[in-house]
């Protein structure tokens, strides 16, 4: 089930797109010939951005690549935002036979791991672009889940689909997955071929529904920052912001810091957290020194 390298990728994001679109909204005549589809027709997409309808479609199939002005052009007629302007660009590029960056085992080096551990009162984490998590200190796993029990890889995307507690953990689950849907595709914009990114698609595509509608959906997003709203089981309502750093010595990992407002209920939730995970430290230790 395995999807091809050389998908169409720039023409099934082409299609996404125009298909959001309401024509009335663009100032197209709706009435007359009855829509088959929702959204713009090919050439009206090609009439709004001055060129033929015929290069239109065969762009859309895959079959030409299109110069930077239309690419241009065809972003402000589709009225995509930044993330999605870039994302275009680069799929562009790809299609015009540049080669692909290599696919990359991601792996955190002990002075990353040293940081991290260093950080003794902030949730943080190390994701990959696949949403592979690859390192993390004591109060991400306090405040996420103990990674280091999940067997084989740690994808974030796999474990919001299937972990129970992470629907009950994220107020706003749909929100926050179809996001990390959107992070992930624009993440591996560069690496079509990358098998494990592919079967990872295909295994929650045949076991979620709404895995398999929302990656069709085609949006995109970077890691950036934000805010969540968490339920933690521990210490209650959490309202976190959540920034994302690149790692300067693997630019494909990203380290995800969790932090409060100064005096907020949340930073007391927070240092809460961070006594509740010492004491399950200092558990563990007493443990193992007993056997």
């Amino acid at each position: 089930m395995t999807r091809e390298p050389n998908r169409n990728d720039l023409g099934e994001f082409l299609k996404a797109r125009r298909n959001e679109l309401n024509p009335a909204d663009l100032g197209l005549p709706t009435s007359g010939q009855a829509r088959r589809v929702a959204g713009l027709r090919r050439e009206e997409v090609a009439l709004l951005a001055a060129i033929s309808t015929d290069y239109y479609t065969r762009l859309e199939q895959g079959r030409i690549q299109a110069s930077p002005s239309v690419l241009n052009s065809l972003s402000q007629v589709l009225r995509l935002d930044d993330d999605q302007r870039a994302y275009l660009h680069e799929l562009a590029d790809r299609h015009g036979h540049r080669l692909p960056r290599r696919p990359a085992s991601h792996h955190a080096d002990p002075q990353l791991q040293r940081m991290l551990d260093d950080m003794t009162h902030t949730p943080a984490f190390v994701i990959g672009p696949r949403t592979e998590v690859v390192a993390w200190n004591a109060m991400g796993a306090a405040l996420i889940t103990d990674f280091s029990q999940l067997p084989g890889e740690r994808y974030y995307i796999r474990m919001l689909f299937t972990d129970p507690a992470m629907r009950d953990l994220y107020a706003d689950w749909e929100g926050v997955t179809r996001l990390a849907i959107a992070q992930m595709r624009m993440h591996n914009a560069a690496n079509p071929g990358d098998p494990p990114l592919a079967a990872l698609v295909d295994e929650l595509s045949a076991g979620f529904p709404l895995f398999r509608r929302w990656w069709a959906d085609h949006e995109v997003a970077t890691r950036g920052t934000g805010t969540k709203h968490l339920h933690h089981p521990v210490v209650g309502d959490l309202a976190l912001d959540w920034n994302a750093v690149t790692w300067a010595a693997d630019p494909g990992l990203q380290i995800i810091v969790w932090t409060a407002e100064a005096h907020s209920p949340s930073s007391d939730g927070l240092r809460l957290l961070s006594s509740w995970a010492a004491d399950i430290a200092a558990a563990r230790v007493t443990g193992a020194n007993a056997g």
